[in-house]
């Protein structure tokens, strides 16, 4: 069996640093906002290439609190539109309406998957104040386009960077610094994973810095003050401990990644599916693999049947979901196609060339 996503092996790649990084944590007795985590953020913030980073307690709160912040400090108001592609994950949209804030759905290109400047043009209304810019499947959504129109605008941009992590655009800036804000899931099966929930905010911006380190504890930077109506969102040591080593990797597992999609690309010859289009690879670090195909789920049986494991990323847009029955009318047909014939291959640094051919022969054969 060739498993989609094997966390134990992968875990286990990183060995002996994980086990001592764990350790050292262990023995030193101090779990919340120590040494580890204050490391983390300076490393990641300068990898990232930002001033700043804020550890916190996973990706959607990294993007709550950037919202949050927005609304403290007079940028965001109740009621006001947040741009967001209709074929992203919900963490993306939830983020938005637990704000007060409107999402507006916009419609992904449908070659590309991400939504583009022209579909931001067609979509943008008087309200919108801000867009929740998703690279979607490890591909970079930015462009300069799209940050001279947001900026012409007004419209700040968040980056919403969970699977993306290392992704360059333009061969030298990293997303997650392209924006205003961008926010971070370090969720195990990340590029860049955690032993669990884990998230963070990085940023150029001093006052966005100080609201969220304020709001991300309990509203306080100082014990038992607190300025705003805070909320409990902090990275423990233990995870910061564990990002600081699989981070030295991250540019290595990326890379092997992209040699694998590369191969995907050229060598998958089959006229039930779409193979993603990529532009540029190194704009691209294949968080996910999408292939697309009409017969998505008869395809799912077939690799099954030759013993690999497969996911669907994500069946029902956010804007079908039961929790937004108010948006249920909405029409989305791209985003609303892709989910209903979007299938992931296995992707990861540890597969080897042999499974690799194993994935491409079996997909042929369908």
């Amino acid at each position: 069996m060739i498993t989609y996503l094997p966390l134990k092996q992968i875990t286990a790649s990183y060995e002996p640093q994980i086990g001592d990084a764990v350790r050292r944590v262990v023995e030193r007795g101090w779990f919340l906002l120590g040494e580890e985590c204050a490391a983390f953020e300076k490393e990641y913030a300068a990898y990232i290439g930002n001033k700043h980073c804020v550890a916190c307690g996973n990706g959607y709160d990294a993007l709550w609190l950037i919202l949050r912040a927005y609304r403290l400090m007079g940028v965001l108001n109740d009621g006001d539109e947040v741009l967001v592609p209709a074929n992203t994950f919900i963490a993306s949209v939830l983020a938005i309406t637990n704000n007060n804030l409107v999402p507006v759905f916009v419609e992904p290109d449908a070659a590309t998957y991400l939504v583009g400047e022209r579909e931001l043009r067609a979509a943008v209304t008087p309200r919108c104040k801000a867009y929740m810019m998703v690279h979607l499947y490890g591909q970079c959504a930015y462009s300069d386009a799209i940050g001279d129109f947001c900026r012409e605008r007004g419209i700040k941009i968040i980056e919403d960077n969970a699977q993306a992590h290392g992704c360059l655009y333009g061969g030298e800036r990293r997303t997650g610094s392209l924006g205003d804000a961008a926010g971070h899931s370090f969720y195990p099966g990340k590029n860049l994973g955690s032993l669990g929930d884990a998230g963070a905010v990085t940023t150029n911006d001093d006052a966005l810095l100080e609201t969220i380190l304020s709001l991300h504890n309990y509203g306080s930077r100082q014990k038992y003050i607190h300025t705003h109506e805070g909320v409990n969102s902090r990275m423990d040591e233990i995870q910061a401990a564990v990002l600081r080593v699989k981070l030295r990797r991250l540019d290595e597992d990326n890379a092997r990644r992209q040699t694998i999609a590369v191969r995907y690309i050229a060598e998958i010859k089959n006229p039930m599916v779409r193979l993603p289009w990529v532009g540029d690879s190194a704009a691209h670090v294949f968080h996910i693999f999408p292939l697309m195909s009409a017969v998505r789920n008869e395809l799912q049986q077939h690799l099954s049947s030759l013993g690999i494991q497969t996911q669907i990323h994500y069946p029902v847009p956010p804007h079908k979901q039961e929790c937004y029955a108010q948006w249920n009318s909405l029409s989305r047909p791209v985003a609303e196609q892709l989910s209903a014939e979007e299938l992931s291959l296995p992707l990861h640094p540890l597969l080897t060339d042999d499974e690799v051919e194993k994935i491409i022969a079996a997909v042929n054969s369908f």
